[in-house]
């Protein structure tokens, strides 16, 4: 039953539909949900941030490949946006990569879902775009979904070094997608791919001795986990950059929204186990997701029998 407002009016949600670029950016969040598992395991063997470089100068070399025709006719808005979205990429794999160290697969990526309501308040902050009451409220349920997944086993607020690695990386996330949002339209797909990817590849490996991290022995792991990495890499930076062209960084979000179940499911099937509070932790996260993207709306003015009528 709907029930009406003082004013008379009743209050809808805008049905949630998906565009084709839209349904690319979903399928962008199963590779992602994937991502946790490999990363986590190629941990064992090693470092992050060399992980990182790996993986993103292999996607560069892709990209390449790919877009090498273009290169010549690359301009300085292309240049500046590429190593602004690298920038980014590095941090926030960086440290994502650097909390898969000590926390599953599954926690990384309920954690990591922080990014989505960041999204509407960091362009609050910099752009001046306020954020619904409908935003704000997910954030708030995502931070309590935080806040269980802090410490699972005391009754304290308490986060780990992985957790803190993990969360800070939702920030230069959310600061990416911001960032595609803005220059998509604006600037060559090739050219900017390739900038972004070789520089989040180089900034990596440029953090080693900054982290004290030196090259690890080698190990068909974390060669094979780099290299498809890398690859998948390529294709998630390109669907990105192209289905933001038409896709707004907001609207983007409520694709992404799948990536922490995706997360969680492939972590399963590893044999993560998170206990009951983890669990509705991650519940509390995933519903703050989807509630900061719903837009609620006034109906028409209808007449008081039709109003009054329940649907």
């Amino acid at each position: 039953m709907l029930h009406m407002s003082r004013s008379g009016r009743r209050l809808r949600f805008r049905a949630v539909s998906f565009t084709r670029q839209e349904l690319v950016l979903v399928a962008v969040t199963v590779l992602w949900g994937a991502t946790f598992l490999v990363i986590h395991t190629a941990m064992d063997h090693s470092g992050p941030w060399f992980f990182v470089g790996l993986r993103f100068l292999t996607a560069g070399l892709f990209s390449i490949i790919l877009f090498h025709r273009v290169l010549r006719g690359m301009c300085w808005r292309d240049l500046g946006a590429g190593l602004a979205i690298g920038v980014t990429i590095s941090a926030s794999y960086g440290l994502q990569t650097v909390g898969l160290q000590t926390v599953s697969s599954s926690t990384s990526a309920f954690i990591t879902a922080m990014y989505v309501p960041l999204v509407p308040l960091i362009q609050w902050v910099v752009l001046r775009r306020r954020p619904g009451i409908m935003t704000m409220g997910g954030a708030g349920l995502a931070f309590v979904g935080l806040i269980l997944f802090a410490d699972l086993g005391s009754v304290g607020f308490r986060l780990g070094e992985g957790e803190v690695a993990t969360l800070l990386s939702t920030l230069p996330l959310a600061a990416e997608i911001i960032l595609i949002g803005f220059f998509a339209g604006r600037v060559h797909l090739g050219r900017v791919t390739i900038v972004q990817l070789v520089t989040a590849g180089l900034l990596a490996l440029a953090a080693m001795p900054v982290a004290g991290e030196s090259v690890p022995e080698f190990s068909w792991v974390w060669l094979l986990a780099g290299v498809g990495l890398g690859a998948a890499s390529c294709i998630i930076q390109l669907a990105m950059n192209w289905a933001q062209r038409t896709v707004s960084p907001t609207r983007a979000t409520i694709s992404y929204a799948g990536e922490p179940v995706w997360g969680g499911v492939f972590g399963r099937l590893a044999g993560d186990r998170l206990p009951p509070i983890a669990v509705l932790g991650a519940a509390f996260i995933v519903a703050g997701v989807l509630v900061s993207e719903l837009k609620p709306r006034p109906a028409k003015r209808e007449s008081a029998t039709e109003a009054m009528d329940p649907v």
